[in-house]
């Protein structure tokens, strides 16, 4: 739970209540001079209306060069952004043929595999001269290759689980599953910060839905507690099925989530694990295998494992791991995998050599190397940035941190600062997050060298400085406190 500052809390207030009255301003005079223009709707009600339209015109447009920066270069370290300029106050942007070389930090190239690499960019090349780009079919028509046989097989041993079955998009994998495993007469506990696409699967099944606070398993079984007692609403018949949807590594907190606790939760009460490991899959743990094997739970204990490949794996797509009935069930019924076209073989051979590297099945120990360094790079990383009086969010080993920025003036501000000092960052604001929570987001791969830390981190203390986000009292460096120790002497 975040705890905002009271002064903090009110001048961001204030600040979007400013843009709020001087937007409706801008409204109240456009609806004036648009009486002197025909209307093109024709009896047609706005497509576009309310408070949404009136957000975007009033506030995201005037910084969404902030957004969508267009790159030009594979997502490694370093990358190319392209320059952008506008003659409309930032209503439309146009690309420039400049590019910035700058620092990346916004990317989920956790383990540095969304570049060139020795061992799978030549199988990729390999795939795609055999296979082609994309299959053009779904997987029950003409989509099945056995590359993706092979990639289902391979993450099922992966993970720790009887089967597996991949998906194109990450996005979908969540969204088209849950209305699939739960309908009316069930019910799904949510963690309050779960991922849109999770919260879009739980609106679309049917089922009630609840949720709790945000990683608190204390306040999960009172929920539970209280929902079994009550049963199903106006019948007050036992619920036909209850599923507690959690994330592995929630990916705008950077935080772990509490499985073991949530897990003991679940099998006391009866309730399914759903565990989305988007963020933590391929990130953490020893050998890679995500928050179960980092916090000790069984993955046998958590009945669907979810997971993306466009994090650790530098593809695309998105899997289910679960027993060999539950897989078996969603090939004959999920819409994703009956309807869409299959995901592209050579992301699919991506996939496979890089849990090869992982698992150090190429030969080589680099994907150890790999695993070790983004733990020693995010600790290092969220460790320097506390030092320095930055309010970050998240839990070591964590490669996601979020740096907490509030007012909706210093959003634009930390983001383009950083970027005229060629560091890329990704700024977030609401929607995607509660409208006082606006963050940038930092995102560290393996990929990062300790000069590529250590520049970010010059560039954003000075910037932080500038902005005014270091909203704790830095500490002392080591090397003062040593200087005056021998001084004391």
């Amino acid at each position: 739970m975040i705890t905002i500052p009271y002064l903090t809390a009110l001048t961001t207030y204030f600040s979007y209540g400013l843009l709020f009255v001087f937007g409706q301003f801008r409204d109240f005079f456009r609806k004036i001079f648009d009486w002197w223009h025909a209307s093109n709707l024709q009896g047609y009600a706005p497509i576009c209306l309310g408070l949404e339209d009136f957000y975007i015109r009033r506030l995201y447009l005037r910084i969404q060069d902030c957004f969508g920066r267009p790159i030009s270069s594979a997502p490694d370290a370093w990358f190319d952004v392209v320059e952008r300029y506008s003659n409309d106050y930032n209503k439309t942007l146009k690309r420039t043929d400049k590019i910035n070389r700058c620092l990346n930090l916004g990317s989920y190239n956790y383990l540095g595999f969304a570049a060139s690499d020795e061992y799978c960019t030549p199988r990729v090349i390999d795939s795609l001269n055999r296979f082609s780009a994309s299959t053009c079919s779904t997987r029950v028509d003409g989509g099945t290759t056995t590359v993706h046989k092979e990639l289902e097989e391979c993450v099922a041993n992966f993970v720790g689980k009887p089967a597996a079955i991949v998906f194109g998009m990450g996005y979908v994998t969540n969204s088209a599953i849950l209305p699939v495993l739960i309908g009316k007469g069930g019910l799904i506990i949510s963690d309050s910060l779960n991922h849109n696409s999770l919260v879009n699967g739980a609106r679309g099944s049917g089922a009630t839905i609840r949720v709790f606070q945000h990683n608190t398993p204390s306040h999960l079984e009172k929920v539970l507690r209280e929902h079994i007692a009550e049963g199903q609403p106006r019948t007050h018949r036992p619920w036909k099925k209850i599923i507690v949807v959690v994330e592995g590594i929630y990916s705008m907190e950077g935080e772990l989530c509490k499985l073991p606790e949530i897990v003991a939760i679940c099998k006391k009460y009866k309730a399914y694990v759903y565990l989305d490991e988007a963020h933590s899959i391929g990130a953490v743990g020893k050998t890679g295998k995500g928050v179960c094997e980092l916090l000790g739970v069984d993955t046998a204990d958590v009945d669907i494992m979810m997971g993306t490949f466009t994090k650790s794996f530098g593809s695309c797509g998105g899997y289910i791991a679960g027993s060999k009935e539950l897989i078996q069930y969603l090939k004959y019924t999920c819409p994703a995998h009956l309807y869409a076209t299959s995901i592209s073989p050579p992301g699919a051979q991506q996939i496979i050599s890089a849990i090869k590297v992982i698992r150090g099945e190429d030969g080589s120990s680099r994907g150890a190397q790999k695993l070790a360094r983004i733990r020693e790079n995010s600790n290092f990383f969220r460790s320097e940035l506390q030092k320095m009086g930055f309010e970050v969010l998240g839990d070591n080993d964590s490669p996601v941190m979020p740096i907490m920025l509030y007012n909706p003036a210093k959003i634009p501000a930390f983001s383009r600062e950083c970027l005229k000092q060629n560091v890329a960052v990704v700024t977030v604001a609401f929607p995607a997050t509660p409208l006082l929570l606006a963050r940038a987001r930092i995102c560290i791969s393996a990929s990062h060298t300790k000069e590529d830390l250590l520049k970010a981190l010059e560039v954003i203390s000075q910037v932080g400085d500038w902005v005014g986000i270091k909203y704790f009292p830095a500490e002392p460096k080591q090397q003062q406190q040593g200087k005056d120790t021998i001084k004391l002497e």
